[in-house]
């Protein structure tokens, strides 16, 4: 097999003009495999480390020190390395780093190494990425769960809760999906525009108007989705997330945080903010809620998952920060029934399989997922194929760095042809 000849580091620019690492692995047959880096604006506090510059230069958020440590101290480890070696690869660099939470080299240099080289070994074989991953029995295009309005951190939206998406229950295949999508995601912008609010888009290309609150915006939305000639339930359902750890302060669920054009502070226990949660998902086709609690208040999510946790998804994405021992914990506990998959919160290809595979085994459901600060590498539409996860949250129907992981969905699903299934949602089972 042939061995990596060169691996080089960059500094490039993602969604939101930020800073990352980009990085070229090139084999002995001059095969290149790139990866970019993404990275969130919400941050679970137990995430991988994010290596940053600090300083002046791009406001302290310059990624130099890791292009440096990929150059200087993980690609001279792995010259010369067979390029199939994915696991023996990932573990020298994570010996290299010798740290829990990869403080050393960086969770974003040591992602896009081996990023790259699965994508090299790939093109090595000359497989397409899904198929090298996840093998002759990869072949499951995965339900979208598509923003379309963005509110807490992702925009200047006065909403508490950062997303608000759709999602495609009852489409025949993924082109199908795409295009149920598109039709409720143009229809919600001319609701918008007729009323005077403004259509510009957040961070994940959803709309960040100026809605009267989270009711308003869900009515909103069911206007749209009833213009295009959907049922809700039968043919598209609603998914929050909440991001509940960016309003959670004194042990109290403050809304206000965010919902700054309300005069009356809003500030909810812990028994509230779930029985407010299960108000919306009687009112309204919710069929999932990410982070609906903060990521250190186990006792309001044993709440939260005995009110609704035989009703909906309840995904743990700050909760479980997309690690084994994390998800092990929560399995114990009996918290949520899904976890949220994001490759850089844990830094490389093997821990992260590692965590799908524990959450398949425990009957939690997998969503493969951007970051909020992202590029156009579509890595995880491939993994999502490759390990037939079912499910995939990568933002609207709008914004390049979205669009480019549902192109190449579109793309695999056209490789697969009849093999190709586009499942129905079956509830977090």
């Amino acid at each position: 097999m042939s061995q990596i000849k060169t691996i080089k580091a960059r500094q490039i620019l993602d969604s939101r003009g930020n800073p990352t690492v980009e990085v070229d692995v090139v084999t002995e047959k001059n095969i290149l495999g790139r990866a970019s880096v993404p990275s969130g604006a919400s941050k679970g506090e137990n995430e991988a480390f994010e290596l940053r510059d600090g300083g002046e230069k791009f406001l302290g958020n310059g990624v130099l020190k890791a292009v440096h440590n990929v150059n200087n101290i993980i690609a001279p480890e792995l010259i010369g390395f067979s390029i199939m070696d994915q696991i023996s690869i990932d573990k020298l660099i994570l010996d290299l780093d010798g740290t829990k939470n990869k403080k050393r080299l960086g969770a974003n240099a040591i992602l896009g190494v081996s990023l790259a080289v699965v994508k090299a070994a790939s093109k090595e074989l000359n497989i397409p990425l899904y198929k090298y991953i996840g093998g002759v029995h990869a072949h499951i295009l995965p339900i979208p769960l598509m923003n379309i309005v963005n509110g807490g951190r992702h925009s200047d939206a006065p909403i508490a809760f950062q997303e608000f998406m759709i999602v495609p229950m009852r489409a025949n295949t993924f082109l199908d999906a795409i295009q149920m999508g598109y039709k409720v995601f143009y229809k919600l912008k001319n609701i918008l525009s007729k009323k005077g609010l403004s259509t510009n888009v957040g961070d994940e290309g959803g709309f960040s108007s100026n809605f009267n609150g989270i009711e308003d915006v869900l009515d909103n939305i069911l206007e749209a989705i009833h213009q295009a000639n959907y049922e809700p339930y039968e043919q598209i359902g609603l998914a929050l997330d909440c991001a509940a750890s960016e309003f959670y302060q004194d042990e109290k669920y403050n809304y206000s945080k965010f919902e700054k054009g309300n005069k009356e502070k809003v500030e909810r226990s812990k028994e509230e903010h779930v029985n407010y949660l299960s108000y919306l998902t009687r009112r309204y086709p919710i069929i999932s809620i990410e982070d609906g609690m903060d990521q250190n208040d186990w006792e309001g999510w044993k709440i939260l998952t005995r009110e609704l946790g035989k009703e909906v998804l309840l995904v743990g994405d700050d909760l479980f920060v997309t690690k084994v021992e994390k998800l092990n914990e929560g399995i114990k506990e009996g918290i949520a029934n899904s976890i949220l998959i994001k490759v850089n919160q844990v830094g490389t290809l093997t821990e992260t399989i590692a965590t799908i595979n524990t959450g398949k085994e425990n009957g939690y459901c997998n969503i493969i997922s951007h970051r909020s600060g992202d590029t156009e590498d579509p890595f995880i539409a491939d993994l999502s194929v490759a390990l037939n996860i079912g499910r995939i949250k990568t933002g609207s129907i709008c914004r390049s760095e979205r669009t480019s992981k549902y192109n190449q969905l579109l793309r695999i699903e056209d490789m697969l042809g009849k093999n190709s299934h586009y499942p129905e949602w079956t509830g977090w089972k």
